[in-house]
This record gives C-alpha cells, sequence and structure tokens, in this order.
C-alpha cells in the first residue's frame, strides 16, 4: 500500500551514532552518544522533531549502554559495567523497574523479544561458562534455562578473575585471567594474552573450547581491554586511533608486565595472541618489546601502515589509523609503530607464527607474507657465518580458499587450531 503521508526528517546531520529503539505512538526512542561518551536514550516526537524538543529519558552514566530492546513496553538495558554486562529494565518514562540476576560475569546478546511480549529470550556466555539461552518472564520476574550445550568440560575446578593495572601513562585498564584453581603463582606457568584494541569494539567474556584446551593443559589464559576499543564508550575509543595508537601498545605491554610481576608467568612461558587489528598489537608489541615474549601468535594481521589503504577495503581504516600521504604528521605517527617498517637487523625476536588465506578480501594477504619475509631476512642478518636465519622459527601459515575467517569451515578452523596450538605447546615446552 502506498503512502500519502509526508516524510519527516528526524536525523539527518551525521553528527553522532543513533540507535533506534523502538517507538510509542508518535514518540520514537533513540540509543545515542551525541553529547554522551556512554550513552543514553533520548525520545523524538515525531509531531515536534526540532532539536530543542527533544528529551533524554535514560541519562549517561559511568556504564557504557550497550544496546537497548522495548520488550513488554519497557526498555530492556544491557550496560557494560567494567566490561560485562548488567541487564535491567525501566518504564518508558525512564523510571528504574529492576536488575535481572545473571549467573557470572559475562556477556549477553541476541536479546529477542517483541513490545507487548510478556517474555524474552537471551543468551548469556563468559570464559567458563558456554553460551546458553534463556527465557525471562515479566510476570513472574523468573529467569530460566531454555538451551544448555552438551560440552565435556567441568568448570568447577578453574575459575575467572579482573584485575585493573595501570599502563605507560597511568591508565587504569581492565584484564580477566582464567585458569586452573590452586595455580602456584611461581613464574613457571604457561600464558596467553589475547588483545585487539581498536574499531570501537569491546572484548567481551566469551566462551571457546580451544581455550578450554588450552586451560586444561595448564595454561594462563589473560584477555586484557584495551584502549581503542568500546568497553568504555567513545572517549575509549579515541584515546587509542590515530596519532593515539601507541597507546593500545602500551597497554599491552603493561599487561604482559603486570602477569610477570605477580608471578602468574615469566617472559619464557608468556604468548601473545591477537588477529586483524589484533594482529597489529602483537606485530608492534614483538618488535617494541622483543625479550618480554616467549612465543607470538599473529593472524591475519595488518602491518604495512603506510600503504593499507591502497588495497582492498583498507581505505575505510583511514578514521581509525590515519594516512601516510595526507600530512606529514600522520606519516610520522604511522611510520614510528609501523610492523613493516620496524623490523631491526641484530635482533633476536620470539618465535613467531603469523597467519593469513589466499583470498582475504578485508586484510590482503600480502601484509603477512611481505611481514614473514622482512623478519626472516633481518634474522638471517644476525648469523655473520651462512645463510640460515636465527634460532627462532618464523612460520608463514596460509590458507587456501579461505578469506578473513568469518563463514570458514569447521574442519580448516580445527585445522588452524590444532596447528596454533601445536605451535604455542612446542615454544613454550608444554
Amino acid at each position: 500500500m502506498e503512502s500519502t503521508g509526508l516524510f519527516i526528517k528526524l536525523l539527518d546531520e551525521a553528527d553522532a551514532r543513533y540507535d533506534f529503539i523502538g517507538n510509542s505512538d508518535s514518540v520514537f526512542y533513540f540509543n545515542t552518544d551525541l553529547e554522551a561518551p556512554s550513552g543514553r536514550i533520548i525520545a523524538i516526537d515525531t509531531q515536534n522533531p526540532a532539536r530543542s524538543n527533544w528529551s533524554t529519558i535514560l541519562p549517561q552514566t559511568d556504564n557504557v549502554i550497550d544496546y537497548v530492546g522495548i520488550i513488554n513496553n519497557h526498555f530492556v538495558v544491557a550496560y557494560m559495567d567494567d566490561v560485562h554486562h548488567k541487564l535491567k529494565i525501566y518504564n518508558l518514562d525512564g523510571t528504574f523497574v529492576r536488575e535481572i540476576s545473571l549467573p557470572t560475569f559475562g556477556t549477553v546478546s541476541g536479546l529477542s523479544g517483541k513490545q507487548k511480549d510478556t517474555e524474552m529470550f537471551f543468551s548469556f556466555t563468559s570464559f567458563l561458562f558456554p553460551a546458553t539461552s534463556y527465557r525471562y518472564d515479566f510476570l513472574t520476574d523468573r529467569l530460566t534455562v531454555f538451551q544448555k550445550p552438551r560440552i565435556d568440560f567441568d568448570p568447577s575446578g578453574y575459575e575467572t578473575h579482573q584485575v585493573f593495572y595501570h599502563s605507560k601513562d597511568g591508565a587504569r585498564i581492565p584484564m580477566f585471567i582464567t585458569h586452573k584453581k590452586g595455580l602456584n603463582l611461581d613464574g613457571g606457568n604457561p600464558a596467553l594474552l589475547y588483545g585487539y584494541g581498536g574499531f570501537n569494539i569491546s572484548i567481551r567474556p566469551s566462551f571457546s573450547v580451544s581455550t578450554i584446551v588450552w586451560l586444561e593443559q595448564g595454561g594462563v589464559y589473560a584477555v586484557a581491554n584495551l584502549r581503542g576499543g568500546g568497553e568504555y564508550g567513545e572517549s575509549w575509543h579515541q584515546a587509542g586511533m590515530l596519532d593515539k595508537k601507541q597507546n593500545v601498545f602500551d597497554d599491552f605491554i603493561a599487561a604482559a608486565e603486570w602477569l610477570i610481576e605477580n608471578k602468574y608467568t615469566s617472559c619464557k612461558k608468556l604468548a601473545i595472541r591477537g588477529r586483524s587489528n589484533g594482529g597489529l598489537l602483537v606485530a608492534a608489541c614483538m618488535l617494541q618489546r622483543p625479550e618480554l615474549f616467549g612465543a607470538v601468535v599473529c593472524q591475519v594481521p595488518v602491518v604495512d601502515m603506510l600503504r593499507f589503504h591502497k588495497f582492498t577495503v583498507g581505505r575505510y581504516w583511514i578514521p581509525e589509523y590515519g594516512n601516510a600521504e595526507a600530512s606529514k604528521e600522520q606519516f610520522k605517527f604511522l611510520y614510528a609503530y609501523s610492523p613493516l617498517h620496524n623490523v631491526k637487523a641484530g635482533v633476536e625476536y620470539p618465535p613467531v607464527f603469523v597467519t593469513s588465506a589466499d583470498i582475504d578480501d578485508r586484510v590482503v594477504p600480502a601484509h603477512a607474507k611481505k611481514f614473514v619475509a622482512t623478519l626472516q631476512q633481518k634474522a638471517r642478518e644476525i648469523c655473520s657465518e651462512s645463510d640460515r636465519a636465527g634460532e627462532n622459527p618464523i612460520l608463514l601459515r596460509v590458507e587456501t580458499k579461505a578469506g578473513h575467517g568469518l563463514g570458514k569451515p569447521t574442519t580448516k578452523v580445527i585445522d588452524e587450531q590444532a596447528e596454533i596450538y601445536a605451535f604455542l605447546f612446542g615454544m613454550l615446552e608444554m
């Protein structure tokens, strides 16, 4: 049926993020970071849409509003409180109703339910808690398990806790640590530190079968929530982008130092892992502090920071990284940390395992190939009497008929994970 009504422009300036939540008659609700880096809920009445008439339903708080739904004619708000979710219910006028008690600190996703429904469903997961579907009844305030996966793993022998440490400039950074209960803090444990730190992406608690294999073998698994992500809103993101990108590397290096100083592991037993922008992270940190790490897993990395914008979708990353051709200032800070341009001869870098895929149309495989070739070339220069490389392996794995990662067949995922952990177990002598 063709509409004969007039179009009403509500948001036409592209001055902030506006996530549509729903509406009640002529009143439309949005989650926005306009003048609120952590998010707030506003109402716009289409009968009086001028900005001066907008009203704030839920103001900004110290916790980030991750996402919002309208179910049972209530706002269901998923807040991030120090990188784990809290689920709260509010009336449409913004008055607080209740908080839903979750099983542990973790991540809520897949929130579903219609505006007039009296029930909703969502998934919950954490490092030791596989993704489980829940049903919540608004009328009885009852939360019940709807569907739970069957996994041959007993989490009772393991624990996760969150710590906070300080980066080079004093910034307070959170980190999750998971390991077997009764861990002996003698500095001898193998540890795997993961990070990302970019594009406003939050690294929340999640369950991984391959991580469980690592834990069962006595490994410590740590996730550092670095600046550049969205864990604390847009201001946290901006503190790790463009000319402030070095903050992200400093945050990650400080996480490694904290784990070592607190006897969770040692330099020789500490591995770092990251993929895509996280591949850039571990590559840069490996070059800046090679003595700090015992092994490096660098997956589908961005490493040529002077030319990344010339290939595939790289031009869309310019707002995050900058453009070395745009100005002397941007060239200067990009060149300062670009992994491809900071490999030095005469330095013994830790063992490194780099992965890529032959048809990756996001991060072109040339990044990984040029990085490994440069590392191998510089490693040969360490040896004055022969052409052989240094003692530490520099490995490149190129998957065929695969891309950046999404949609990869399960068999390929298993093969890749098996080779990564075989590398880690060998290099860390597990």
